[in-house]
């Protein structure tokens, strides 16, 4: 990796042998593995035994879970934050875990949208939960830093399965709590 840094830092015009980049395509390699280090997670071990059973029927949210990804159309940063609701049926999954799960897709090269279904559809099988909600609001360099330039545009996506897609009051008490 750290040679194909260099031929792109060379590709660009610039010289390797100036102080500020003699270790650059090094840094960059360390980088790049750091940043799409979710390729080397599997569930199993984000999760590991961190189930526990309940009797709770009701809506666990965790919200403002801060995620940093890669757009993997430009390899350029999306930043922001996933809230994520689900209804217990008979397991709930150790707090951490959710923002562990988030981060280890987040951590791959992605689309948002994708991101966001990856999550509840994980979630929802690590629990065995029927009714999950997940909710992401990110900034994306690739459309701030380039192309159309709009530095206040926010993406909002959004993957409701079971009841929060079904019934209203339960998508309704999702959106309110996360307000």
């Amino acid at each position: 990796m750290n040679e194909h840094y260099a031929r792109i830092i060379e590709a660009i015009g610039e010289d390797l042998q100036r102080p500020g980049l003699k270790d650059t395509p090094e840094r960059a390699a360390k980088a790049m593995q750091y940043l799409t280090r979710g390729y080397k997670q599997s569930l199993e071990e984000v999760v590991g035994d961190a189930l526990f059973p309940t009797d709770c029927s009701e809506m666990v949210l965790v919200k403002d879970i801060e995620l940093y990804s890669l757009c993997e159309h430009h390899l350029l940063p999306f930043i922001g934050r996933a809230h994520i609701a689900y209804i217990p049926n008979g397991k709930v999954v150790g707090l951490s875990k959710v923002a562990r799960i988030v981060d280890m897709f987040a951590r791959r090269l992605q689309i948002q949208e994708q991101l966001t279904v990856e999550i509840a559809q994980t979630l929802q099988d690590v629990t065995g939960a029927a009714d999950v909600g997940v909710i992401i609001e990110a900034k994306h360099m690739c459309m701030m830093m380039r192309g159309v330039e709009k530095q206040n545009s926010v993406m909002k996506t959004s993957a409701m399965l079971g009841t929060f897609r079904s019934n209203q009051a339960t998508r309704n008490e999702f959106l309110s709590l996360i307000r």
